[in-house]
């Protein structure tokens, strides 16, 4: 069974920081990717950043602010956010895909942690 345990959210100033860590724990696949997906109230989920084998993804509110890596060994990954705005309030998720591309994807979710930007 695979989990996801989500953690590093939290309240922060406008222009703070904080790092979110997600850490994945079961049988884990080579063929994945994890990413980060954030939840508004009252809004829609959407994609904060995706890391591939090959390369990044991210939306393009938080390009140039957030960046993300993953410690394959640990199969964990992080969301370094920067420059915190109030517009970044939101619940963040940790997403991982397994088999991505084939008929065999499974896709888990973190529980989900609180980020709120405000003075």
């Amino acid at each position: 069974q695979v989990q996801l345990v989500e953690s590093g959210g939290g309240l922060v100033q406008p222009g703070g920081s904080l790092r979110l860590s997600c850490a994945a724990s079961g049988s884990i696949p080579s063929s994945n990717y994890m990413g980060w997906y954030r939840q508004a109230p009252g809004k829609q989920r959407e994609l904060v950043a995706t890391m591939y084998s090959d390369g990044t993804n991210y939306a393009d509110s938080v390009k140039g602010r957030f960046t993300i890596s993953r410690d394959n060994a640990k199969n964990t990954v992080y969301l370094q956010m920067n420059s915190l705005k109030p517009e970044d309030t939101a619940v963040y998720y940790c997403n991982l895909v397994l088999r991505p591309y084939t008929n065999m994807r499974r896709d888990y979710w973190g529980q989900g942690t609180q980020v709120t930007v405000s003075s």
